[in-house]
């Protein structure tokens, strides 16, 4: 056993997904407040090594139907480099770490993060069996890292936030399931069985329901007279093509490329879509912090 198969094993390039947490801190224009920043990395980091735990986790309990994927199989577990009983004590060590260190940034983030531990264990070992529910536990996980983030810092969490990011989640949940049924095509079942509960045709329209939703739900969050009030301008407006662009540049990579299946991925890989989020980040942090 190497040190980089227990590092992969962890999934360090997924631990972009709690980039989240920073969001409350941002849109509470808390951003150039040292201390709150401070918390806010440690929530980051305790985030990554709790979601590394539940990877471990995961990959113990799937090794089998790993083995029969034509990416999956290379993970560490499912290709033997690491024993199931060190992979036990790696996640028993990473977890409770994890959560001593949460509760030392006090007991509402770290009802967060337990909570979040809790959905991924159910979601691991019953719910991702569940058809439609086991996209809504996955786009859970995304929410529960927002919520985190204002539950760090003690700020409120604006509703509109948290209907956005929910919207946003199941897009990239669903886009996540079509990939896999496209790329296993009828071996998808028997890497997962939930897949024989979805069809490509059935994804892509609820895909178009929560595309067209997102966007609205944005649009209409940009303008809101809360919105407005809270920071004076409504101005964020502007930053509606970079969220138009990014996702129907998602859309061409699922529908076009084949891609989706590790969304943590193609935000390095896809320069337009980097460069879409990158210039969303720049222009919400002109509107909040310049104008």
């Amino acid at each position: 056993m190497k040190a980089r198969d227990l590092i992969q094993s962890l999934r360090p390039a997924q631990w972009t997904k709690n980039f989240f947490v920073f969001a409350a801190l941002v849109f509470a224009e808390r951003a150039l407040v040292l201390t709150l920043v401070l918390r806010t990395v440690a929530a980051f980091a305790v985030l990554c090594f709790l979601s590394g735990a539940l990877y471990v986790v995961n990959d113990l309990h799937d090794a089998a139907e790993d083995r029969r994927h034509p990416k999956k199989c290379r993970r560490p577990i499912a290709a033997g480099r690491i024993s199931p009983r060190r992979a036990v004590v790696l996640a028993a060590v990473l977890g409770l770490g994890s959560l001593a260190a949460a509760f030392a940034l006090g007991f509402p983030f770290f009802a967060a993060a337990a909570a979040y531990a809790v959905l991924q264990v159910a979601y691991t070992f019953k719910l991702k069996h569940v058809v439609i529910l086991d996209i809504f536990i996955i786009a859970a996980g995304f929410v529960l890292r927002v919520a985190a983030g204002g539950l760090v810092i003690g700020v409120p969490i604006s509703s509109w936030l948290l209907i956005c990011m929910t919207l946003l989640a199941l897009f990239v949940a669903m886009g996540k399931r079509r990939h896999e049924i496209v790329l296993l095509d009828a071996e998808a079942p028997d890497h997962r069985p939930i897949l024989k509960e979805y069809s490509a045709y059935l994804l892509d329209q609820m895909i178009s329901v929560v595309t067209a939703s997102t966007l609205i739900a944005y649009c209409l969050y940009t303008v809101s007279e809360e919105t407005v009030r809270k920071f004076g301008t409504a101005d964020l407006i502007f930053t509606v093509p970079f969220v138009l662009f990014g996702i129907f540049r998602y859309l061409y990579l699922v529908h076009k490329k084949g891609l989706g299946g590790s969304p943590e991925e193609l935000v390095f890989q896809d320069k337009p879509l980097a460069a879409s989020i990158v210039l969303w980040i720049a222009a919400v942090a002109v509107v909040l912090y310049l104008v």
